[in-house]
């Protein structure tokens, strides 16, 4: 005797919410103006705190001058845009849980419920491993690198390194650290779109492995004890890539889902 096909041995499809290009667009542009908003308050409640937010960014490099050595502004307005500028920057750092967020808000409703499942601690998981990068270049690299730099400056040179030139270079290497902390999501996110299987990844250590000491070759000061600073986190945040992929599978949990309800559905005839 079989079963009906409607019967409650069986599960309706899930249906996602539509909505029309005019309303995807008004709905994206609320989410960008919210995100610009949650930036623009902490921007002006760090605005009285300009210069101190900059002495606290310059640390790192302040402590690794020579004695008498200070930093400099070759520019007529570098004393007040500089700092102004950073806060900025610092705010955009804050404010990324609610950037994200709103993103995250955005592309919900386009997503399945054992997708959505998955995604929430991944968006979760990049807000940490984000500012995680930051730290570590802030507390670790920063001044490993500019203790280098001044150990190695030729005699006769005095460093006094333009607040500017500072400015442009640790946003560079913020930016950079806290991407190759997201290896994890990227790793994961390649096997669970299908676009590359997981054991190709697996296969692929060796190369990881020699990339990331190119990219530790890259964007570090030429010594090993810097390189390999960067180059085994970002190794080790693949391996754990690798393991949440493996272990967090939104494929397997659907065909676990599958196979339950074919069971259901054999057992009612």
């Amino acid at each position: 005797m079989s079963s009906d096909p409607t019967g409650p041995g069986t599960q309706e499809p899930e249906q996602l919410e539509e909505g029309s290009l005019v309303s995807h667009l008004i709905e994206l542009r609320q989410r960008l103006m919210k995100a610009a908003l949650a930036i623009l308050i902490i921007f002006i409640g760090l605005v009285p705190f300009n210069q101190r937010i900059f002495t606290l960014i310059a640390t790192p490099l302040m402590e690794q001058l020579p004695e008498g050595a200070t930093m400099i502004a070759t520019q007529v307005a570098s004393p007040f845009l500089t700092p102004f500028k950073m806060s900025l920057f610092v705010a955009l750092f804050l404010a990324m849980p609610v950037v994200l967020t709103q993103a995250w808000a955005f592309v919900a409703p386009g997503l399945y419920n054992r997708e959505k499942k998955f995604a929430f601690p991944l968006v979760l998981s990049s807000i940490v491993l984000f500012y995680a990068g930051v730290a570590f270049a802030y507390f670790v690299v920063f001044p490993l690198m500019f203790g280098f730099f001044a150990a190695y400056t030729p005699e006769g040179v005095t460093m006094m390194t333009d607040i500017t030139y500072y400015l442009d270079f640790i946003l560079t290497l913020f930016f950079a650290f806290g991407l190759a902390f997201e290896v994890p999501i990227a790793t994961v996110m390649l096997v669970w779109s299908g676009l590359v299987p997981l054991e190709t990844l697996a296969k692929a250590r060796a190369y990881v492995f020699l990339g990331a000491f190119v990219i530790g070759m890259l964007l570090t000061p030429p010594d090993a004890i810097s390189q390999t600073m960067l180059a085994v986190p970002v190794y080790v945040l693949y391996e754990t890539g690798l393991f949440m992929a493996r272990v967090f599978d939104p494929k397997k949990d659907s065909a676990d889902e599958d196979s339950v309800q074919v069971g259901t559905e054999g057992g009612g005839e």
